[in-house]
């Protein structure tokens, strides 16, 4: 008797096993819930700064003195002499949507609009005191950005004026 249950326990069990499965053939389309991640072709090179100089940057975004230049692979900073001063900051970034810093700047207060440089798209945003501009530029599945801060004691104009000038540069020395 032992010898018959231990089959029919076992057929039991092969049979729950069995009703466990797939349920035959599958279908590979079926069975990936995302879509393929998308490799983003690089745009054009940007440069180091966006292909502007030093004293480009001081000129047009009338810095007077600077005191301090940060470089790095992805990005500048230009520091006006004195505390609390004006500052530029230059950006570059690959196979980032810009849609993204888009939606982050809006989230600053700051209502972004579409704007054209050089026959490219982007958006520039102004902060409501007219102190802090952010202007960004699509290239293919990339964006730059320049963005320029008044800091504390403020200046005259509009930020965003001179962010465009070092955009057109930019966009004009494109390699």
């Amino acid at each position: 008797m032992r010898i018959g249950a231990l089959v029919g326990c076992a057929a039991v069990l092969a049979l729950m096993l069995t009703a466990c499965g797939s349920g035959g053939d599958t279908d590979d389309s079926q069975t990936s819930l995302r879509p393929p991640p998308k490799v983003a072709a690089l745009g054009p090179f940007v440069g180091e700064c966006g292909h502007v100089t030093d004293d480009e940057v001081r000129d047009i975004a009338g810095l007077g003195q600077i005191s301090q230049v940060l470089k790095n692979s992805v990005g500048c900073n230009w520091q006006s002499a004195g505390t609390g001063s004006s500052s530029v900051t230059f950006a570059s970034y690959r196979g980032s949507p810009i849609e993204r810093e888009k939606a982050w700047v809006s989230t600053q207060g700051r209502n972004p609009q579409t704007i054209e440089v050089g026959g490219r798209t982007g958006f520039q945003a102004l902060e409501p005191s007219g102190q802090v501009c952010d202007l960004a530029v699509r290239l293919d599945d990339d964006f730059f950005e320049w963005s320029m801060s008044f800091g504390l004691f403020g200046a005259n104009g509009n930020p965003c004026d001179r962010m465009h000038k070092l955009a057109e540069l930019t966009v004009q020395r494109l390699g």
